[in-house]
């Protein structure tokens, strides 16, 4: 049975930072395996298909053990849902084999102004004038990342910003589903279905990995299978609005892990731009956080 957490800010806090590393770590495989460092590099289809599978088994282990309580899910939702997350995951492992983990982390981090601008046409809010400086800030460092200039502009960075686009969407989808199912549930048919689609999409692509491309495929599944797992627990124990800010310690893990492996050192652009991103988005899950609790003093009114 799907039990309720006991409200925590602290563990809820402790949990959402440890996925953040998790979350990092998967960025530093899909680099690797995107690389010529364990064999010949593998394709973002072939790095994603793994991703979902390996991720999938883990959930599956999970679900024997937890025995959750399945509501009749939404196909419709879960598929559209998993098809972007799908997507904005290949793009991002696509993006990763390029340019700095930092980078590519913080210009993902446009997924939720992405995600407000979607909004509009299809859950039919309305964007007043903060939420809209709070996404001209974010774009504004998305604009610094990608470093325009036909000296330093790489094309690849494009790519993270598609998956930012995508993942935006698959955002509106989760909101959709935010609700209806539990989390646990909701992650369960990501993963499957996720699985599906991936599966025929590298049918094209596929080549026999190396034996250590396949225990970064199976880690890399796992791990982020921990992060979700992390994610879910924390977002059970506090209030969203508390628990998303932990989220931007990925791009402090992804800085990291670029350091310790890859020896690149984040570059003044790289903070100015990653600063600029995240002031941005702060902004607007506070300007979030207000409106609901305005909607909440007028319901209780009622």
């Amino acid at each position: 049975m799907y039990l309720a957490k006991a409200q925590s800010n602290t563990t809820a806090a402790t949990l959402i930072t440890t996925a953040t590393a998790f979350i990092a770590a998967t960025m530093l495989i899909a680099k690797a395996l995107g690389s010529d460092s364990f064999g010949t590099p593998l394709h973002a289809l072939q790095i994603s298909h793994g991703r979902f599978l390996f991720a999938f088994i883990g959930l599956s282990m999970a679900a024997t053990l937890l025995r959750p309580q399945f509501a009749r899910p939404h196909w419709g939702l879960h598929l559209a849902r998993t098809s972007c997350g799908w997507a904005g995951v290949t793009l991002m492992f696509a993006s990763v084999a390029y340019i700095p983990l930092a980078d590519a982390t913080a210009i993902t981090f446009l997924n939720p102004v992405f995600a407000m601008i979607l909004a509009i046409p299809l859950l039919g809010e309305n964007v007043g004038r903060i939420r809209w400086s709070a996404a001209a800030l974010a774009f504004a460092g998305a604009l610094i990342l990608l470093r325009p200039t036909p000296a330093s502009f790489d094309p690849a960075a494009l790519l993270a910003l598609a998956a930012a686009a995508i993942m935006g969407l698959e955002l509106i989808f989760i909101k959709k589903l935010a609700g209806r199912e539990n989390l646990f549930q909701i992650l369960l048919f990501n993963n499957g279905l996720g699985l599906c689609i991936a599966s025929i999409a590298v049918l094209a692509f596929w080549q026999p990995p190396t034996a250590a491309q396949w225990g970064l495929l199976i880690t890399l599944g796992l791990c982020i299978a921990t992060a979700q797992s992390f994610f879910v627990n924390a977002m059970a124990r506090a209030e969203a609005s508390f628990v998303a800010p932990f989220s931007y310690g990925t791009l402090i893990f992804a800085a990291l892990y670029d350091v310790l492996f890859y020896n690149v050192i984040p570059d003044s652009v790289t903070y100015l731009g990653a600063a600029t991103i995240i002031a941005g988005a702060v902004v607007l899950l506070l300007r979030e956080a207000q409106l609901k609790r305005q909607a909440a003093k007028v319901a209780a009114k009622q």
